[in-house]
């Protein structure tokens, strides 16, 4: 399996190998080594979840408290999606940014993102299907949402799906009526960089 770090630190872009034969093919989407190598922790599984999306669908920005948050591992299984990691953090230094992975069924690739971190994703085609192993189980009193369309973050979301059709997006009325990312920090709604680092460091002692 191929890792590479994304910009933002604590979340990482892994493409697994695939083995294609006359029946189909054959791969690891996730291994407790090659996540360990790259991270220097472990995955400890809470809770697995899969959502099915029609084109447009945008699902996020979420995030949780920090501690426990939840460290998600991500991939498409059906379809394909612009799966985006934004930087919640106040006092990181990337606090307010984000960046991207197409995840689809052709490359198979996954997204790992740490305790901290807000995650999304965009539907581009229908029927995408998303399966998330996640760190700790859904717990609505610690989750929350950040404004997915906060001209202050700036996501480019994709006006048209892979074969060039448009895309409009659909926001549930959770993530529409989401505060923007200056309103959960004002609220101090957001985890601070240094305690999330903290926890982090537990995690891999």
């Amino acid at each position: 399996m191929d890792v590479r770090a994304l910009r933002i630190d604590g979340a990482w872009e892994l493409t697994p190998r695939l083995h294609p034969d006359d029946r189909g093919t054959f791969l690891e989407w996730f291994t407790a080594e090659a996540l360990r190598d790259a991270t220097g922790r472990d995955l400890v599984l809470a809770q697995a979840n899969a959502s099915v999306s029609r084109a447009g669908v945008v699902r996020g920005i979420h995030y949780a408290d920090v501690p426990p948050g939840q460290a998600k591992y991500v991939t498409c299984t059906t379809g394909s999606v612009l799966d985006v990691v934004v930087d919640l953090r106040v006092g990181s230094p990337t606090f307010g940014t984000w960046d991207s992975v197409l995840l689809d069924a052709h490359d198979r690739r996954a997204v790992f993102l740490s305790e901290g971190l807000g995650h999304a994703f965009m539907s581009l085609e229908d029927g995408s299907t998303v399966v998330y192993l996640c760190s700790a189980g859904y717990a609505p009193e610690r989750e929350h949402a950040v404004d997915p369309t906060d001209p202050e973050i700036g996501v480019a979301w994709p006006a048209h799906g892979p074969g060039g059709e448009p895309l409009t997006p659909l926001f549930s009325p959770r993530d529409a009526a989401a505060p923007s990312l200056s309103e959960a920090c004002a609220a101090g709604s957001l985890p601070r960089a240094d305690a999330v680092a903290a926890y982090l460091a537990t995690l891999r002692s």
